[in-house]
């Protein structure tokens, strides 16, 4: 029977996606103006929802496109404007640089990353352990480096482990080329490669909620870190003190929970790494040790020289982190011998397509800020006072976090509270105490959706995520115990005092000094 070309029309659009969710987009984008017609608020609030659907279908169809097409429509039929879209990109430049160039830049750092991390599984056999140092490691790098950096390195080392199983596997030896995407090898033996791909989703969430937990404590660990330090004109130091009274706590008990859950083998996690798989990385690691020259040696010294340029220069914040990222490509390419246009592309095409579809994302986020979708609730929060006012403040930032982007909450919320502080609203001890509140809602309760947090958006739609079946569904339910431990423990210490009580040691114990309302009305970023 001949295709017809509405026929050919639905085949073509959105390739192979699912009929069902071609249909879904369509219907999207007929609804929209209608409902924006009638009312505005609710089209924008609509718009939300459809946009976090298709980021749930990652695996269905890459977000990029039927994201890309809700946000063309809304900037046609107004609900935001080209210059809002390009103001947020603006704003969000560093971000972008930093996926960009620093993606790229680790891609070079590859054979220190895996020759490290191999060393680290095929020597600790206990799951728990090698977990906790997943965990604790992530959190650590978090701290100094950006999320994003630290899990675009656990990816590049998580895709190294796959592709050497799935080349031994499929009966090639180490020297040899293969395509480890290929899921049609024979000699792979189903249940085996479901153990090591449960094991590697294991590694991959522990590492993502490390990250969460590592970027809360200092003002370069997450994007709006920097930008709520900025407001508070706070520096790296006085940061980490304040944020200390609830990111310790929160520390501590997410540590406990990657322990308990691989220990009772809860929520997905407790996957042994099959004897099979860890021979074949350990003969891998034998081999490569006995096959490694003079010049791989001295790739990996000078690998391990950016490595702490790397962490220096993050640490002590010496350039904006996308031109740190691109120092560390120019450095390991130019030390390493990569000279190929070819070979350097090769490098950028894991952070393109993210960076494409965070573009996109920012076209989302002005249209929450043109429709006013968040006014109500930083109004109702600022009818509070006190205590209550700051657990509110949390909570709403946390919520508003697991729906939306905590970069854009963090930093829409506040510029709100510097307008409140200018007007006189709230003091300026109480706007630095809601910083906090601002600072560790969005960064902690935000772990529970992978659209909360973009290092968790960036594993999602990485490489590595179809190869071992890591969805939006298996990530939220995995990251459960996380979210209710850590969301729980942040909210106690704000709600029993913890945080002021600390705070007022720190003032007392001149850690800490008392700021001005001038400082923030002075060093503040343009609110929207």
């Amino acid at each position: 029977m001949p295709v017809t070309m509405s026929q050919a029309f639905i085949d073509n659009f959105l390739g192979n996606s699912p009929k069902w969710f071609k249909i879904a987009i369509l219907s999207f984008l007929i609804i929209n103006p209608i409902i924006f017609y009638i009312d505005p608020f609710t089209a924008g609030w609509l718009l939300v929802i459809e946009f976090i659907f298709t980021l749930a279908m990652a695996l269905k169809c890459y977000p990029l496109q039927p994201g890309g097409l809700l946000a063309i429509e809304a900037v046609v039929i107004g609900m935001t404007s080209p210059n809002q879209v390009l103001h947020e990109i603006e704003a969000n430049l560093e971000v972008l640089l930093l996926l960009i160039f620093m993606v790229a830049g680790i891609y070079f750092m590859k054979q220190l990353l895996l020759f490290a991390f191999t060393k680290m599984i095929t020597k600790v056999r206990s799951k728990v352990v090698v977990s906790l140092m997943f965990c604790v490691a992530s959190a650590f790098l978090s701290a100094f480096l950006d999320a994003l950096t630290v899990i675009a390195v656990i990816i590049a080392v998580a895709v190294g482990f796959y592709s050497i199983y799935h080349k031994v596997a499929s009966g090639k030896n180490f020297a040899e080329d293969h395509d480890h995407t290929d899921e049609g090898g024979n000699q792979l033996c189903e249940d085996e490669l479901e153990a090591f791909r449960g094991f590697l989703r294991n590694l991959l969430m522990h590492a993502g909620v490390g990250t969460a937990l590592g970027g809360v404590c200092t003002m370069v660990g997450e994007p709006q870190n920097l930008i709520i330090a900025a407001q508070a004109n706070w520096q790296f130091a006085e940061f980490a003190l304040r944020m200390s009274p609830v990111t310790v706590p929160v520390f501590i008990a997410g540590v406990m929970t990657c322990f308990l859950v691989e220990k009772f083998k809860v929520f997905s996690y407790g996957v042994q790494l099959p004897d099979a798989v860890h021979k074949i990385l350990s003969d891998y690691d034998a081999y490569e040790d006995a096959h490694r020259t003079k010049h791989d040696k001295m790739k990996l010294v000078v690998q391990a020289i950016i490595g702490v340029w790397l962490v220096l220069g993050l640490a002590l914040h010496l350039a904006s982190v996308g031109l740190i990222g691109l120092s560390v490509i120019i450095l390991a390419t130019a030390f390493n011998g990569v000279t190929n246009e070819h070979a350097l592309g090769k490098a950028f095409e894991e952070a393109l397509p993210f960076t494409a579809l965070l573009a996109v994302f920012f076209a989302i986020v002005g249209v929450i800020i043109d429709q006013q979708l968040f006014a109500p609730v930083i109004q109702w929060a600022l009818s509070y006072e006190g205590n209550t006012q700051l657990v509110i403040f949390y909570i709403a930032n946390g919520l508003l976090s697991m729906v939306s982007d905590n970069v854009f909450v963090g930093t829409v919320y506040i510029n709100e509270l510097k307008s409140a502080l200018i007007d006189g609203q709230i003091t300026r001890d109480q706007f630095d105490l809601l910083a906090v509140a601002v600072n560790t809602g969005t960064n902690l309760p935000s772990v529970a959706t992978p659209n909360g947090q973009a290092a968790f958006l960036f594993l999602l739609t990485s490489a590595i995520a179809p190869l071992v079946r890591l969805s939006y569904g298996r990530m939220v339910w995995m990251a459960l115990p996380y979210t209710i431990v850590l969301s729980i423990v942040g909210v106690l210490t704000i709600q029993f005092g913890f945080l002021e009580d600390m705070t007022q040691y720190f003032y007392d114990s001149q850690m800490i000094i008392h700021h001005t309302v001038k400082e923030v009305a002075n060093g503040a970023i343009s609110s929207h």
